[in-house]
């Protein structure tokens, strides 16, 4: 069946100021797969994954060249509303960051923006969400709690839970798991298998087990460069460039 491409980044760099982070990146991201981002620390990956919703746009010394296409459009075209982008491709980053708020309205928050007023509306979204998240049968009872009283596992969960509220096409998450212990971050990586059936996510990892577990697709960063993006098996049995070899085999990185 073909694929369905959702990303296509084509010759893309990115400066930060007089520094390149990102080089020549061209990148296709299918709809509803799971797409991994390894490499090194300071690789580029995660400036990559803050660019596919102009997160950078809050560095003001952030200067790019090349196209992002993302729905027919390319992301930095001027007529493209930033905070439109950023509802279609939401966010979750590497430390859980719930609001100073309750379980329910850290969930509603989005839609709130958006103008959802209706009481039972929100309620329905909020257990959506929570349900969609994996947290719902843990929260349900205590939703007016505060979402700092939740285990860290919890409030990533929550976060994921805020994120699917306002239903996006695309979820990114930074690291997600790098801050969880174990049992948290097996429950991270069996949701988002089930995410993919409705979202695209693209996930960056430096744990290479996770990768190749939960990933469709690869992609090999280093030094700001894209070496190699295959199929996730592929990629971890039969890399064709040398230097993924090295990585995933733990002789550099």
């Amino acid at each position: 069946m073909a694929k369905t491409y959702i990303y296509d980044t084509k010759k893309f760099s990115l400066w930060y100021g007089s520094k390149q982070a990102l080089k020549d990146i061209d990148l296709k991201i299918a709809a509803n797969e799971v797409t991994a981002i390894i490499g090194p620390s300071g690789c580029g990956k995660s400036t990559y994954i803050k660019t596919l919703n102009r997160m950078v746009d809050l560095i003001p010394s952030v200067r790019t060249e090349g196209e992002i296409i993302y729905d027919g459009r390319d992301i930095f075209d001027k007529t493209i509303r930033v905070e439109e982008l950023r509802t279609r491709v939401g966010m979750v980053f590497q430390k859980p960051n719930p609001f100073p708020k309750s379980i329910f309205e850290n969930v509603v928050y989005g839609p709130r923006i958006h103008g959802v007023r209706n009481r039972s509306e929100l309620e329905d979204i909020a257990e959506r969400s929570l349900r969609a998240a994996a947290l719902w049968d843990e929260v349900k009872d205590r939703l007016k709690d505060n979402a700092y009283s939740l285990s860290g596992g919890q409030q990533q969960r929550l976060c994921i839970a805020r994120v699917l509220a306002v239903e996006p096409e695309v979820v990114l998450m930074d690291e997600p798991t790098s801050a969880l212990d174990p049992l948290s971050t097996l429950k991270i990586e069996d949701l988002v298998q089930e995410l993919k059936e409705k979202y695209t996510i693209v996930i960056v990892t430096h744990n290479m087990q996770q990768a190749s577990r939960i990933s469709d697709m690869t992609a090999f960063f280093l030094l700001g460069e894209l070496i190699e993006f295959d199929n996730t098996e592929k990629i971890f049995r039969q890399p064709a460039d040398k230097r993924t070899e090295d990585y995933i085999t733990g002789r550099f990185g």
